[in-house]
């Protein structure tokens, strides 16, 4: 047998419809070097408890029966990973080697070749049917950090206690917090605008006098400088308080 090599663990499947030859085939087989050879019926394969990736290669005599979905991944678990299975047909099932190639592809087999007329040969693949691997991009990558501190860094930084003063800690006097005309005393402040301080020291500014005489009627009565303008009319000799603003702006 070509496919075998010394020290290979074979498993030689047969069929019903092929037994001529059968002990000839098994005897050259045997006859390698330090090969050892598993005789097993395609109908009873199913009954035997050989572990999974036991034997180097398989034979397999094939026919409709024995190339089903189930018996072909059966193949798989039994051969040893990247080692061959040789499948060898009866010349009168021509319609099974037509799709027959199609058939391996589908169950998971690789290399696929056909060798001759009547025998195909393939290969498990080098792995486990059924096992699983983790996927490259199924992986997190870490995140690059948008703004990262060096802690080996030695710049001088501010020391807080630093910025005051002890001027700066001290609390404020109420009195300084208050304006003008608010202090309960009526004391004007630095840069009063408000008239207090001319009130204070004295300067008081005359109320200016009508020069018609006719204020006291009303704006229709009153020139266009009057500093009545907008005010109701009033009674003759009457005091009328203007308001500072008032004046300032006649």
């Amino acid at each position: 047998m070509e496919f075998v090599q010394a020290g290979n663990h074979v498993l030689y499947v047969w069929i019903s419809k092929v037994q001529s030859g059968l002990e000839k085939a098994v005897s050259e087989i045997r006859s390698l070097k330090d090969v050892v050879v598993s005789v097993e019926n395609s109908d009873r394969l199913e009954d035997t408890t050989y572990a999974n990736s036991t034997f180097d290669i398989i034979i397999s005599h094939c026919s409709s029966e024995s190339t089903t979905p189930e018996k072909l991944k059966l193949f798989l678990d039994l051969v040893k990973p990247q080692k061959p299975i040789v499948f060898v047909f009866l010349r009168t099932d021509e319609s099974l080697l037509e799709n027959f190639e199609f058939l391996l592809k589908a169950a998971g087999y690789v290399n696929i070749k056909k060798r001759s007329s009547h025998v195909f040969l393939a290969e498990k693949p080098n792995y486990e049917v059924g096992s699983s691997v983790k996927l490259s991009f199924a992986q997190n990558k870490p995140k690059a950090a948008v703004w990262k501190l060096d802690d080996e860094d030695e710049d001088e930084v501010i020391n807080e206690d630093d910025l005051l003063d002890e001027s700066d800690k001290v609390k404020p006097d109420e009195a300084s917090l208050r304006v003008c005309g608010t202090t309960g005393k009526r004391k004007a402040c630095k840069d009063c605008s408000c008239g207090l301080a001319e009130e204070l020291s004295g300067q008081t500014k005359e109320t200016p006098k009508s020069s018609c005489g006719s204020c006291y009627l009303g704006d229709a009565f009153r020139c266009a400088s009057c500093p009545y303008l907008g005010m109701p009319a009033f009674k003759p000799g009457e005091k009328i308080q203007i308001a500072n603003d008032q004046l300032m702006s006649t």
